[in-house]
């Protein structure tokens, strides 16, 4: 995997070298401190992976990649406030460690950043390169909105959820590799394929989620172990669990959700899951849309060795500690 450690390197040169204002401190500091703390740089890695399939040349994707990588950024700063997170990748989240309208203003000015990295595409790609970014955006905050009204919704479908999801999560990954395709001038239907193969495997990423925020360990996944549970967060589990339980069941399940200390609330939710078998159900839904999507990368004509990074890299993902 050397080969991606090289576009990681070349990806954290750009960020070291993003220079930021040093006033107002309270507006950039949290900014530094959103990048510093980055995670896997799995978007803007994607971007770059997507464009070496049908270039090797990767320079001209090194600016949208980092646009890609601020904008992600940006959108955890805004959710950890609606969803009232305390903790991100393993450190206080922006609104815990300063306050929500920091947050707020930080990650507003992070979004005019990421246009700034963006708008750096060479001119020939720009306008499809931002026609993709422009789309992906909306269909995020799209998905947000979803999933706030999912929390006073009293019928949530597992396709309900499924699409708030594909919208939240999954296009950002899809997106982020149809603009390294487009990059790389990728023709329109090999772009869509990878485009697909990232959607797909992207919403199978967000059901492990799902699935590590009721059986991970935090001190691996970065997050609160069961905010899922404790916020009644309709996610698969809990809209599968809904669907499939018995009176007893439902009730119990019902009546943890609104109430019950955090370690006991968890517990006893948990519980109900395994009886159910909810985490088998949600794995099995996981490895079908992570199916299709390496079904779309097969179908890709491109560098054989980046595609095998892909299909190796997504695989990877797929396995992250619980």
């Amino acid at each position: 995997m050397q080969q991606l450690q090289s576009l990681q390197d070349q990806l954290a040169v750009v960020l070291e070298a993003l220079e930021l204002p040093s006033e107002p401190k309270s507006l950039y500091e949290p900014i530094s401190y959103t990048l510093a703390n980055g995670g896997k740089r799995m978007r803007p890695l994607l971007v770059l992976m997507g464009c070496k399939v049908f270039n090797e040349d990767v320079s001209q994707a090194i600016h949208p990649a980092l646009g890609i990588e601020v904008f992600h950024n940006f959108t955890l700063l805004h959710d950890d406030i609606m969803d009232n997170a305390p903790i991100r990748r393993g450190k206080p989240a922006v609104h815990t460690k300063w306050d929500s309208n920091i947050a707020i203003l930080s990650g507003d000015a992070m979004m005019i950043l990421a246009y700034q990295e963006l708008c750096k595409t060479d001119a020939s790609a720009l306008p499809l390169v931002l026609d993709v970014f422009n789309k992906t955006a909306l269909e995020v905050c799209e998905g947000q909105q979803l999933d706030m009204d999912f929390e006073t919704a009293e019928n949530v479908s597992i396709s309900d959820y499924l699409n708030m999801i594909r919208l939240k999560t999954a296009v950002v990954l899809g997106g982020g590799l149809k603009v390294g395709a487009i990059i790389g001038k990728a023709q329109s239907e090999q772009a869509d394929l990878l485009y697909d193969f990232g959607l797909n495997t992207g919403i199978a990423f967000q059901l492990q989620d799902d699935i590590l925020d009721v059986y991970g360990e935090s001190h691996k996944v970065g997050k609160q172990k069961g905010g899922d549970i404790l916020s009644a967060k309709k996610t698969f589990l809990l809209i599968k669990a809904m669907e499939l339980a018995n009176g007893e069941q439902a009730a119990s399940l019902k009546g943890w959700l609104q109430s019950g200390s955090e370690m006991e609330k968890v517990q006893a939710v948990t519980e109900i899951y395994d009886q159910i078998g909810i985490r088998e159900l949600a794995e099995a839904r996981m490895w079908d849309f992570y199916d299709k999507g390496i079904a779309s990368l097969n179908q890709l004509e491109g560098n054989t060795e980046w595609i095998e990074l892909l299909r190796v890299f997504s695989r990877q993902l797929m396995h992250r500690e619980s």
